[in-house]
């Protein structure tokens, strides 16, 4: 056997078939290869490739498979190894002949003296991706013993060994990688350091995110019903969280021209959500399309009820729910007719014809929908009758599942912010009405409908409502009377018979004198001011009634 050094091929050009061809420094001869995958996509051109270039090819037992049935040889494991397959497949390339193929520094005489002395070849390309560790726990019903076999443990040993190496070796952990890597074999015999290089990157971000998918499931997996809060708090806070994310998508830009821009999905998020909903027409999504989308998302599917909302710069200027969603269209589009021209609109149910006629109305300008399917009749009316047809984008997420408790990042200079996500649902058995003048029934579901959209508008945040509709928004203002005053200029005369939803408490009567004025017949708030008995006593005077929710929803 002869094992030999790296060919390190630093000349100008080397021939290739008739002509001749630039050569980048660094290029590391590919003679034996060896292939262990689970996604069999594209994997039988690339062996193919492979052979052609008269690369030999070590196969395990799946993938080897795989290659026979589609006529392809390869040398089994055990038979290079001479060690046989066992403990159901847990232990097969963990061996020295393996490892030490791959490791071997092609320039260290002391790693070649024993590569020979041991009967070690050189395997200078490794290609494996790992098993579908998230793609089993995702799906219903999972074990914990089925996940845990799920758990690779010599792909990401090859792959860590091939990327340590990779000076010499070349790494491959994805079917979108093979094409380069084959083009350069043909071209030069082998690969640019350039390429192993970032190959190798490529491979340590996929094993740390692997890695994470891991330690997220057996955190997922504490019973945390049987421990006190404080235990509770450090299991949903550990003491070394980790992030991992996937390139999903260049933008065009961010926020504004001048600024790059790109989108990334979390490695482990399956939910419903724009980052992995389906595109149905129109232009690629913007930075700022995918901020009022998800807002928009966000607001509708805390609905139980049909329901329409419309975000322009990512708060909501026309919101309602209704029996029918093409009635809650409608009365969303006439909470602010001016603010909702070019805006984004979020559904929570399936957009049906009529809907879609609505938007389809002369008049109207629709930026982006999203929603969680479209009836074939609603998606050939958005798409060719308005004269935005063609540019409007169509987002399908599929069902919106109940939310469970969810963490919210927020990045800041250093460090980021995690929190338990603002979701859960209104508890209306500790509401309080805290006036002498008790809440008339017609008005409850007005107060739900206020109370609900309050926690989605930016703080100080105060929503007028009326019949189930969003009638009047002040939102991010510095103090709450200025909040106040910008819903009630909103909504004009359609404040009166309206009622006022306030994110927080008032921390003086001023906000209820200007709302009496303006028609305002309920109030419904956190309370807990010093000068709760002042603002009561502000609405007693005018009878307004008032309901303390005793929760607060800051959005900053």
């Amino acid at each position: 056997m002869s094992i030999e050094p790296i060919e390190s091929q630093s000349s100008s050009s080397v021939n290739s078939s008739a002509e001749s061809v630039s050569v980048p420094a660094g290029v590391a001869k590919i003679r034996r290869a060896i292939v262990s995958v689970s996604d069999k996509l594209g994997i039988v051109d690339f062996v193919q490739g492979l052979l052609a270039a008269g690369v030999e090819v070590i196969s395990t037992g799946g993938t080897l498979a795989h290659l026979a049935a589609n006529g392809i040889e390869a040398e089994e494991v055990s038979k290079y190894t001479g060690f046989p397959e066992m403990m159901g497949g847990r232990l097969k390339t963990l061996h020295p002949k393996i490892f030490g193929g791959i490791l071997a520094r092609r320039e260290n005489s002391g790693d070649l003296e024993s590569a020979l002395k041991h009967d070690i070849p050189q395997i200078d390309l490794v290609v494996v991706n790992l098993y579908p560790f998230e793609a089993t726990i995702s799906k219903p019903g999972t074990s914990p013993s089925e996940a845990i076999e799920q758990i690779d443990i010599g792909g990401p040993s090859l792959i860590r060994a091939a990327s340590k190496n990779h000076a010499h070796v070349t790494v491959a952990t994805g079917p979108d990688q093979y094409a380069e890597i084959l083009e350069e074999i043909q071209k030069f015999g082998g690969t640019s350091l350039r390429l192993r290089r970032r190959l190798a990157s490529e491979c340590f971000a996929a094993t740390a995110a692997y890695d994470l998918a891991i330690a997220n499931y057996f955190q997922s997996q504490i019973d945390l019903d049987s421990k006190d809060d404080a235990a509770q708090t450090s299991d949903l806070f550990p003491a070394r969280a980790n992030l991992s994310m996937v390139h999903k998508a260049h933008l065009r830009y961010g926020e504004n021209p001048h600024q790059n821009a790109a989108l990334y999905r979390i490695s482990h998020s399956t939910a419903a959500s724009l980052v992995n909903a389906r595109q149905l027409n129109g232009k690629e999504l913007s930075y700022n399309n995918l901020l009022d989308l998800d807002s928009a998302l966000s607001m509708a599917r805390s609905f139980e009820r049909p329901a329409a909302v419309i975000i322009k710069h990512n708060n909501p200027c026309g919101a309602a729910w209704a029996h029918k969603l093409s009635f809650a269209c409608r009365k969303a589009f006439e909470g602010d007719p001016v603010s909702a021209f070019g805006g984004v609109i979020g559904f929570n149910a399936v957009v049906d014809e009529d809907t879609a006629k609505h938007l389809c109305q002369p008049g109207l300008f629709v930026e982006a929908i999203v929603a969680p399917a479209y009836t074939p009749e609603a998606v050939q009316l958005l798409t060719t009758v308005p004269k935005w047809r063609d540019n409007v984008r169509l987002m399908q997420v599929g069902d919106l599942e109940i939310q469970t408790v969810e963490l919210a990042y927020r990045f800041i200079s250093g460090g980021v912010l995690v929190q338990e996500a603002d979701i859960l649902p209104a508890n209306r058995s500790e509401w309080k009405t805290v006036t002498k003048t008790a809440v008339a029934d017609s008005l409850w579901e007005d107060l739900a409908f206020g109370w609900e959209m309050v926690r989605h508008v930016k703080s100080n945040a105060i929503v007028l409502a009326k019949d189930a509709a969003l009638v009047g928004v002040g939102a991010g203002q510095m103090s709450r009377v200025d909040s106040v005053e910008i819903a009630i200029q909103k909504a004009g005369d359609r404040s009166h018979g309206s009622i006022l939803a306030s994110d927080a408490f008032f921390p003086f009567p001023d906000s209820i004198e200007i709302a009496a004025k303006a028609g305002i017949i309920a109030v419904i708030q956190p309370g807990g001011s010093r000068k709760d008995d002042e603002v009561i006593a502000a609405c007693d005077a005018h009878r307004i009634p008032m309901v303390f929710t005793g929760r607060r929803h800051f959005r900053h």
